[in-house]
Order: structure tokens, then sequence, then C-alpha cells
């Protein structure tokens, strides 16, 4: 008797399989794994990583309060991502400061210069002065893959050096800056951001910096968006070179809308909407070349234009002073004018 109970509860003590024993070891490994991946990835990076403070003017149509500052404050995070203090951004956090102040990550706070900032993706360079700092290394969104492993570090309300972890949820997502123009290829992931987040780091699970966190949709939970790091790459190289970011205008102002059907079919047109122009700019390209209120634009040398959005995305750069025909429908008449894009002024018209 002795004996038969020995071996049952030797029995009782084991795993009843060896299947469900594996199984148990797999979850752990699986979890240790994920653990190891972000760790490492926070590490890499945590010491690239710096918290943004600014000073910026508030406008205020009453008089001065004797002894009150006319100032705010606010916050954002940055990650360096060259060893002379290069230190990339988002737009919103440092436009219009009149002072910025970076922490690092051993305390030591420097007093930073703005090298440039483009509103229209939201991206911004600054640079500080010291020794020893360790740039963040850069990987390629080309590689992005949705469901891969991603972690965001910044300063969320201020709490300094935070890592969150989730995945890609989606790519090639867009997103409207706040200079109204529509921001391509965005990053679409369920790492959690707060405010205070904007400017920091997303890395993949190696440590390379694939996007600048920059926005996420209140009230929603898990919907947050990074600009990739290549368009980051191409917007910094031009902040350092010329401290802007030049792009082409016609600077005409219109709103999309739908083209009756029988225009549509009469002309055989790509599209079924375009711009109807409201106003103009004083000597603007477009009011030079010819375009008048109430014209309807639908293409832009021999592209197809459906809206705004497509316009900005063909006023690039390389257009500046090119002519350039632009095609619209006035009244029912189709016809081709020729406009010469001029350089941009970060305008809030096309």
């Amino acid at each position: 008797m002795r004996t038969e109970i020995e071996f049952l509860m030797k029995e009782a003590s084991e795993p009843q399989s060896a299947g469900a024993g594996h199984l148990v070891n797999a979850d752990d490994d699986v979890m240790d794994a994920y653990s190891r991946a972000v760790i490492t990835a926070a590490e890499k990076v945590s010491p690239s990583v710096v918290y943004i403070e600014v000073e910026q003017p508030v406008r205020s149509r009453r008089p001065a309060v004797p002894r009150i500052p006319q100032e705010r404050r606010g916050s954002g995070s940055g990650f360096i991502f060259t060893p002379d203090g290069f230190t990339l951004t988002n737009s919103h956090v440092i436009h219009g400061a009149k002072k910025i102040e970076v922490t690092l990550p051993d305390g030591h706070k420097h007093l930073a210069d703005l090298v440039g900032d483009d509103p229209d993706t939201d991206l911004a360079v600054i640079r500080i002065n010291a020794p020893n700092l360790v740039p963040a290394q850069l990987g390629d969104a080309q590689k992005i893959r949705v469901g891969q492993l991603v972690i965001a570090i910044g300063n969320p309300y201020g709490f300094q050096y935070s890592v969150t972890a989730g995945v890609v949820s989606a790519l090639g997502r867009s997103l409207r800056a706040q200079s109204g123009r529509l921001m391509d290829a965005v990053i679409q992931t369920d790492a959690a951001l707060n405010p205070g987040n904007s400017g920091g780091p997303l890395v993949n699970s190696r440590g390379e910096v694939i996007g600048v966190n920059t926005a996420m949709i209140l009230p929603a939970q898990g919907i947050c968006f990074a600009t990739s790091i290549d368009t980051a790459k191409f917007v910094a190289s031009r902040l350092i070179r010329d401290g802007k970011v030049s792009r082409s205008y016609i600077g005409l102002a219109g709103q999309n809308v739908p083209l009756p059907r029988r225009i549509v079919r009469y002309y055989n047109l790509a599209v079924e909407s375009g711009i109807f122009v409201i106003s103009f700019e004083t000597d603007s390209p477009a009011r030079k070349g010819g375009v008048r209120e109430g014209d309807i634009v639908i293409g832009f040398d021999d592209r197809p234009i459906a809206g705004i959005d497509d316009l900005h995305k063909l006023l690039t750069e390389e257009r500046i002073g090119r002519k350039s025909s632009l095609m619209v429908i006035r009244g029912t008449e189709q016809m081709t004018i020729e406009v010469t894009p001029e350089e941009s002024k970060n305008r809030d018209k096309s």
C-alpha cells in the first residue's frame, strides 16, 4: 500500500504530459525574449534621448500686466543623431520658442540653438554643444513591416525617459500637419504616446530609430503616429544645409468639389473632382498666369489633380521657377494655363 501511495504522489507532482511542460517553458521563453528585446533596444537608444523645455511668447491683445511675464512653457522629446549635437524633434515642440533648453540623460542641461524647422512635416532640428554625446543609430523605413515590435521613448507629461512598447499597426498612413499640408508615409503604432512624447524616437528591436513620434488620436487608445525616418533624414539634411525645406507654391486658395458628370464624360477626365479656386495671394503665380476665381483645377503638368492634397504633393522644390501647365475647367470649357511656381514661404495656400 505504501508503495502505491508513493507512486501516486510522485505522479501527481509531475506534469501531466511532456507537451504541457514544454508549453509552459515555451511561454516563459517567449516572454523572456520579448523582454530582452525591449530592454536591449531601450538601453541602446536611451543615452540619445533628450528632454526639451521651451519658453514661447504669448500673444495677447490685452496690455501686459506688470511683473507677470507674458510667456508660456512647453516640453517635449528629441534624440541626438550626430556626435556634434544635432538633435531631431517635432516642429510643434519648438516652433516660435525664444528659449530652448535640453536636458541630457545624465541630468545636465544645455541651451540649444534652432537649426531649422519644417511645419509641413512637423520636424525640426536643434543643436547643443556638449561633450561625449551618444548619437542614435538611424534605421531604414523600407524594412519596416506591419506587426513588428517597436519601442517608443520620451518624456510624457514631464516623466523623463519613459518606455512603451507595441507593434507597427499600419504603414503608409497620411496625417494632416498643423500647417495644413498632408504628411505621407506616416507609421501607425499602438506603442502608447502621450503629450510630451512628441519628437522622441520610435525604434525597432535592434535599437535603430525608424520614426519620430508625432501625434496620437484622442480619446482613442492605441492609435499613435510617427513620421518615417526616411522623411526625417531628408528633412534634417535640408534643415542643416539651408535652415529650411524649400517647396514651391502657385498662390491660390480653394476647396475640393465634385465635377459635373457630363464634364467628366465629355472630356474623358481621369478625375471626378478638382479644386474650386476661391481666392489668390497678391501677385501670385496663379493670378499672373491667368487663373480666375471660379476655375476648377483638374491637372498639373499632365498629372491629374483630384484635390488640394494632390497639388501639394506636386509642388516640390524642383518646380520653383520652372514653367508648368495648369489644366482647369472654366464654365464648361477645358483649358491649359501656364504658371511659374515660386518658392513657398510656409503659406497656408497652395
